[in-house]
């Protein structure tokens, strides 16, 4: 069938029910919900903020999450859609290896690890900063050289460190906690998540009343280049590409969505626990949609409150601004419960990103385009144990050495593509397969599809050009594995 052959659907169905070779079905739709917050607020909500204020919107940063909730509402509808027909782990993978074909569902598989694993990496180093933050507050520090990796840098001055053991510590224990079981660690996630919420509701609650106006003027700050545009002394195409676009103005509020696109990851998370829900059809969507409802609500005014407290200037180069900005609030002796909380929040997203990740290659490997080492389950608790410790060594090595800023864009650029590739599979699946059992249809196809992958591209354009770089190389990477062993280890592609 070469290397467009697809699953049929009857084949991925008879794959999702439960036997005794198969996933445990443990989760319910308010689990799903929990999960897709647990994943979701995070790194990007209480660092990524700060630093997507700071370099390219200010105050506008409010805007920007606005942009990237309406990119990720548009993905969010189609992966609602894919996870109630198709409730299968795999997540987009596995949708994509449905509506068009078996290379285009390896590239995604293979891009989802720059979203699941490289993101979990991404929060450990930020996790780190918190932890060590707190241990500050408690009188016990630890040496510099072990809280950051060699090319760590912090407002262009080397950190000097050796590496980041507190985030290889985190990862490492949270991928034995998987190891033990999906109950375990869907318990261990919804008590984290409540404690989050409370402290992002504590943090908007208590600084409302302290929001100081003029730190919110200009609400847009002014971009040099944009009025040279505007008063034709510069093209927009000269403007495009100098460093002055996504440094603030109507460009910075485009790059700062690209960047805090960071934190919606997750909600797509939840898809790839399909197999392991109680009811798919009712719970994946509730689980999708109403995760995104709630964080994306919960980020505009944590956003405003943010920037108000403090000048978005005093950012630049700050890991933790939530406590910077709380400071102003009077309720310093909170301090403490807010870092609490934060690191609690912080454990979470690993969590589910690396839940998320084994899951996708545990997918991978039951088609045969990854060895079977990765679909092997352990005896006892039915969890793709090995998998899990291979990516726990590839997470912690990524977390322990790599600078926070080159993994997030990285991560980003990734999700943007997978999500694209989700809204063109929706419009393939509705030509192909019209009749097929949907407990959620997406409305307006194909408008609303294809308004999804207009806004992934315009905010894959924003990122960096070193974002579109690492990506095509890690995308080549995966064409020449493919080619050299999936391709003929393929079991769909070789019938």
């Amino acid at each position: 069938m070469g290397i467009f052959a697809k699953k049929q659907l009857n084949q991925l169905i008879a794959e999702a029910s439960e036997s005794e070779k198969g996933l445990k079905k443990t989760l319910s739709a308010g689990a799903l919900v929990s999960l897709g917050i647990g994943a979701i607020i995070g790194a990007g909500l209480f660092s990524l903020t700060g630093m997507a204020a700071a370099d390219n919107a200010g105050p506008a940063v409010v805007f920007s999450f606005i942009l990237a909730a309406v990119g990720c509402g548009f993905a969010g509808l189609c992966y609602a859609e894919f996870a109630s027909m198709i409730p299968v782990a795999g997540s987009a993978y596995t949708y994509s290896y449905a509506t068009m074909g078996e290379l285009i569902a390896w590239i995604i598989g293979w891009d989802l690890v720059l979203e699941y694993a490289l993101g979990a990496a991404t929060v450990a180093v930020s996790w780190s900063q918190y932890v060590n933050k707190f241990l500050h507050s408690v009188g016990i520090d630890l040496p510099q050289y072990l809280l950051h990796g060699p090319w760590d840098e912090v407002n262009g001055v080397a950190m000097n460190g050796i590496i980041n053991l507190p985030a290889i510590i985190i990862v490492c224990l949270l991928s034995l906690l998987l190891i033990r079981g999906t109950k375990e660690s869907a318990l261990l996630n919804n008590i984290l998540v409540i404690l989050k919420v409370v402290v992002v509701l504590v943090f908007i609650c208590i600084g409302w009343s302290f929001i100081n106006p003029a730190n919110h003027e200009p609400f847009i700050p002014v971009n040099a280049g944009e009025e040279m545009v505007k008063s034709g002394t510069m093209s927009f195409w000269s403007f495009f590409t100098s460093e002055s676009f996504g440094s603030y103005g109507i460009s910075g509020i485009l790059r700062g969505a690209g960047v805090v696109f960071f934190a919606f990851i997750g909600f797509d998370a939840v898809s790839t626990a399909a197999q392991e829900a109680k009811n798919p059809q009712k719970g994946m969507p509730i689980g999708i949609i109403g995760s995104l409802v709630v964080c994306t609500i919960l980020y505009v005014l944590f956003a405003y409150v943010l920037t108000g407290l403090e000048n978005y200037i005093n950012f630049k180069g700050n890991a933790s601004p939530v406590t910077t900005a709380f400071a102003h609030t009077g309720y310093t002796f909170l301090n403490s419960f807010l870092t609490m909380a934060i690191i609690a929040g912080y454990t979470s997203v690993m969590l589910v990103m690396l839940m998320g990740q084994s899951r996708v290659f545990y997918s991978m490997s039951v088609d045969g385009l990854l060895p079977k080492m990765f679909s092997d389950l352990h005896k006892k608790n039915r969890t793709p144990y090995k998998t899990n410790l291979i990516f726990m060594v590839f997470v912690s090595l990524f977390a322990g050495f790599v600078p926070v800023a080159d993994l997030g864009h990285m991560v980003s650029i990734g999700t943007l593509f997978a999500f694209a590739l989700v809204c063109i599979g929706v419009i393939v699946m509705r030509k192909t397969n019209p009749d097929a059992v949907r407990g959620f249809r997406t409305p307006f196809v194909p408008v609303l599809p294809i308004l999804g992958v207009l806004v992934c591209v315009v905010l894959m354009l924003g990122l960096p050009k070193e974002s579109w770089e690492r990506l095509a190389i890690w995308l080549g990477l995966g064409l020449i594995i493919y080619f050299a062993y999936s391709k003929k280890n393929s079991k769909i592609g070789n019938k």
